[in-house]
């Protein structure tokens, strides 16, 4: 059954850090056809400072990164005013949050932020802390 599986910033930075649990778990989904995503936002806000550059473009060019769209900042806020939060402090969660929702299921999220993405994304969705 194909599904998908999305990085967070911290999955995304374990990724191209070649982090082995994370590197394990990519490998293991695309072997069974789910698809490993991410957004385009969470591409900005991972860790790629001390990454090769060629690295980074050669992992992003193995995922599928969601653009951000209007429609997809309208859905995040109206996620937000839902759950009474707001600011930049949620903001890239809850547009990830929404792409997470809309993804073909089953959902697997990758994260370092557990309890926000639990909240936001649908209760479908498996939330693995890395």
């Amino acid at each position: 059954m194909p599904g998908t599986l999305l990085l967070d910033s911290e999955g995304l930075s374990k990724l191209y850090r070649k982090d082995r649990t994370v590197v394990a778990l990519v490998r293991a989904a695309s072997e069974e056809g789910i698809r490993v995503a991410t957004s385009a936002m969470t591409t900005l806000e991972a860790d790629y400072a001390r990454i090769h550059p060629a690295r980074v473009k050669w992992v992003l060019s193995r995922i599928d990164v969601h653009d951000v769209t209007r429609e997809i900042t309208d859905q995040a806020a109206a996620l937000l005013r839902a759950h009474h939060l707001h600011g930049h402090k949620y903001a890239i969660d809850a547009a990830f949050a929404v792409i997470a929702r809309n993804a073909p299921r089953p959902v697997t999220v990758l994260t370092s932020e557990p309890e926000d993405l639990t909240l936001l994304c649908d209760p479908s969705a498996e939330i693995i802390k890395v």
